[in-house]
């Protein structure tokens, strides 16, 4: 039987941390304090390198009614919408992602989660708030968006060597992509405040540890700025 309920999610308690009054605010305060421990390097944004990646923004995270509502993730809906139209402008791949599951390719998510997310039901589709034309949709059943998916060969063969996560859940699904796509040789750009999960403390310790080893954390302001006066290659 194909389950769409994720009861497993219910345990947790789940935190309104991000709202369109705070989050630029805590975004900024995370960021900071992630950038004490980031190691010095030379790696810039170059938005002519980069592919925007958004992950999961599914209505089963999205729906107040859904017993995997993200509380805080309605907050980094305007923001990402602004980048996507922004990488648009600049010609620069947009590519989301959506997390479905079957009991065959499902493994320990099932197990751990007690549940399956769906395609045949409707909580299991990106939400309507996102323009998708366009953008490539990359179907994905475990936390990483590379695994056992097309998406390492769509951004070698647009030559993107820098990428951008943005999406929910900050501590799961982007940030196990945003370590993968590190391990495959990609710049990792991870926005504070383009990602959400059920807690402060996950979402801190998430930017934190990235920066140290794998990602720099960035706001979707700056990243807007720098792509401001970019054409498209």
């Amino acid at each position: 039987m194909n389950l769409c309920n994720m009861s497993g999610y219910k345990r947790f308690m789940k935190e309104l941390y991000f709202t369109s009054i705070s989050i630029n605010r805590k975004a900024q305060a995370i960021k900071s304090a992630a950038e004490k421990l980031m190691p010095l390097n030379r790696i810039k944004f170059n938005p002519k390198k980069a592919a925007l990646l958004i992950i999961d923004m599914q209505n089963i995270f999205l729906k107040k009614n859904s017993s995997a509502f993200i509380p805080s993730a309605p907050a980094i809906i305007p923001g990402l919408i602004q980048l996507r139209e922004k990488f648009d402008s600049i010609n620069r791949p947009v590519l989301f992602t959506r997390h479905l599951n079957t009991r065959l390719n499902a493994g320990m998510m099932s197990r751990w989660w007690n549940g399956l997310i769906s395609e045949k039901y409707k909580s299991s589709r990106i939400s309507g708030e996102f323009d998708l034309s366009g953008a490539d949709i990359i179907r994905k059943s475990q936390y990483d968006a590379f695994f056992g998916t097309e998406l390492e060969t769509i951004l070698k063969k647009k030559k993107v060597s820098q990428v951008v996560i943005c999406g929910v859940m900050t501590h799961l699904c982007c940030e196990t992509t945003a370590r993968s796509a590190f391990i495959r040789g990609f710049e990792v750009f991870f926005a504070v405040d383009g990602t959400a999960t059920y807690d402060e403390i996950f979402h801190r310790g998430t930017v934190i540890n990235l920066a140290h080893g794998f990602a720099k954390p960035v706001l979707i302001n700056d990243l807007l700025k720098l792509t401001g006066d970019c054409s498209g290659s």
